[in-house]
């Protein structure tokens, strides 16, 4: 049935791959395809089938459906988890049975299922619940059984080499194509200061339904400065009421303005971390305004709301070692799918440091080839000391 899903998913046009969720005894509680591209847009860059499938779970719980506990549950997905979909699988504690290998994002993308790119506490978990079946044959993709003993439903079996040629094909009949339109964005001096649209403009009104405070500060571009300081301070506060930790992330654009400043809503699910929140509501804000659009319109929406690789993201606290801050790093990694600008390298910024620098950049050069090597994902901390301190403070 993953397979399937991932037969609809390249028919959609987004990336070929499907999850589906298990309960104890092997019944399938739901289904999902990837829907990171919806009528030829970008949708939502964490759309992935497993993240959806753990949202479900959380969004079903919240509306009283009893469930089994997430340690009963096993998500049997056509490609081996990215980082984000395995940080969200391990924040909710499912079980994980794993087809295609995918050598570039994948979690086991050495294929030896020792996940070494995940801090080692976190390296145990998966190791104890992420399996990847035999497949018997003689072809390039037949393997050995390895990670974890499945559920007992699973103990046993085998993955069909046709299925997981299927599984494996359809990936990379989609990946390249989608990556091409995640990466179509205008490049930065093609783009349009929003702040110089009328307070009318469809796409103000539109940005400040969404978030009341955007262009209410403008910085130097990609130099977040302690004019961002009451914008984070109030999402890090509501980020508490609803669950979190203590986190935000705002998004600049690629002229310094305000566009969004987003708390989680780990209340409503463990995986709604801020970032989570952020990258999928600038996304979704897009894809509104371009969907069912003109061509001219949907141009106007591409120069006055850029790709977030050309801006900043700016986090209220720097990563650290948990699943959490894991899969946030691989969403990160799922919106910019692709290499940063030369002239943007410091995309991703942070205000109040957890770990170490060393110990952040030694974590992010050992996440999996597409983060680590194409992306090169490096935080840094905000070069703002005032920024700092106000956050601090607070």
């Amino acid at each position: 049935m993953a397979g399937v899903e991932a037969v609809a998913a390249r028919t959609q046009g987004t990336f070929g791959v499907g999850g589906v969720l298990l309960d104890q005894h092997g019944n399938v509680l739901k289904s999902l395809s990837n829907n990171v591209v919806r009528d030829g847009l970008i949708f939502d860059p964490t759309a992935h089938g497993e993240r959806q499938l753990v949202d479900w779970y959380f969004a079903e719980c919240a509306l009283g459906r009893e469930l089994p506990p997430p340690e009963e549950l096993t998500i049997v997905t056509s490609l081996d988890p990215c980082a984000m979909c395995t940080g969200a699988i391990l924040t909710a504690g499912f079980n994980v049975v794993a087809a295609g290998l995918d050598r570039d994002a994948g979690i086991n993308y050495d294929g030896s299922a020792t996940f070494p790119s995940l801090p080692p506490a976190l390296r145990e978990r998966a190791a104890a619940s992420f399996s990847y079946p035999a497949v018997l044959g003689t072809s390039c993709y037949a393997r050995e059984s390895a990670g974890a003993a499945p559920k007992s439903f699973f103990i046993g079996k085998t993955i069909a080499e046709p299925t997981q040629a299927l599984c494996s094909l359809l990936i990379e009949a989609t990946s390249d194509k989608v990556k091409v339109l995640i990466n179509t964005d205008l490049e930065r001096h093609e783009l349009k200061d929003p702040a110089t649209l009328p307070a009318g403009h469809p796409l103000v009104r539109k940005l400040k339904n969404l978030y009341p405070g955007a262009l209410a500060h403008r910085c130097a571009p990609h130099r977040p400065d302690a004019g961002l300081a009451p914008f984070l301070a109030a999402a890090v506060e509501q980020d508490k009421r609803q669950g979190g930790e203590g986190d935000a992330v705002a998004l600049l654009d690629a002229f310094g303005n305000l566009l969004l400043c987003v708390p989680g809503r780990r209340a409503a699910s463990a995986i709604c971390t801020a970032f989570m929140e952020c990258t999928r509501q600038y996304a979704q804000l897009r894809y509104t305004l371009m969907y069912g659009a003109s061509a001219a319109q949907q141009a106007e929406v591409r120069q006055y709301l850029g790709h977030p690789k050309e801006g900043t993201f700016v986090f209220a606290r720097g990563p650290d070692e948990s699943a959490q801050s894991f899969m946030n790093l691989g969403a990160y990694g799922s919106t910019m799918e692709g290499p940063l600008p030369i002239h943007n390298a410091a995309q991703f910024q942070y205000v109040l440091p957890v770990l170490e620098p060393e110990v952040v950049a030694a974590l992010c050069a050992g996440l999996p080839p597409l983060y680590s090597n194409v992306i090169a994902i490096r935080p840094v901390q905000v070069a703002d000391r005032a920024l700092v301190h106000a956050l601090q403070s607070d």
